[in-house]
This record gives C-alpha cells, structure tokens and sequence, in this order.
C-alpha cells in the first residue's frame, strides 16, 4: 500500500480507502496485506474519471513538509523541503492563511516552468 500511495502521490490512507469501496482492485497476501497488482493499478490510472489523475497541467509534483513560513502585510514565503531539497515559494499572505500552511504542515510543491536553466 505504501508502495502504490508513493507512485500515485497520494497517502496510504488514500489507498486504503480506494481500495474499500471497491475504485482499486487489491487481494490480500497470506499474511492478510493488501496488494495492488502492477496491471491492476495502470489501469487504475488509466481508467476515465480516476480519481488518481490530476486535473492540471503541471506534472511535476514535489510532496514534502513546510519548514518555514514569513508573512508579510500583502506575501509571504513559504519553505518546503521535498525530494531532499529545500524548495522556497512566494506566495499572497491570503492564500497562505486560507492554506494553513505552518511549519509541520504536509504540502505538495507544484512546479510548471517553460524553460529549466542550468548553468555552471
């Protein structure tokens, strides 16, 4: 179950309760684990309507933790660190607040940039 919240970005949780009402096939092991098969699982994705499918463009998607957050009158900075790095967001102070993002908070850093350059 791990395993399969992992590749889909989603929690453990997530998984468990696709899995009880029947959305993601699973059997259980003969130590009573459950387990998605590979085959099972792709066409999961792939089914029309998956709830495992993002509804927006951007595909690269970097879950992690907040580290630290400085508000501002009108912004704010938002850190997270994902994927081993410390990823550093400026957002409006008002989606922060509506967010609830604080240090501790889990949160998915979204990236879509028309142009990536690295330089030495």
């Amino acid at each position: 179950m791990g395993e399969v919240a992992d590749v889909l970005g989603v929690s453990v949780d997530t998984v468990r309760r696709w899995v009880d009402s029947g959305k993601l096939p699973a059997h259980r092991t003969g130590k009573g684990h459950r387990m998605v098969a590979g085959r099972e699982l792709a066409d999961f994705v792939n089914a029309p309507g998956s709830p495992a499918l993002h509804r927006q463009s951007a595909r690269n998607r970097l879950p992690g933790i907040v580290t630290n957050v400085v508000r501002d009158n009108a912004a704010a900075t938002v850190e997270l660190f994902a994927a081993g790095q410390r990823i550093v967001a400026l957002l409006t102070r008002e989606a922060v607040d509506d967010l609830g993002l604080e240090p501790g908070v889990r949160a998915v850093a979204v990236v879509k940039a028309t142009n990536v350059i690295i330089e030495l």
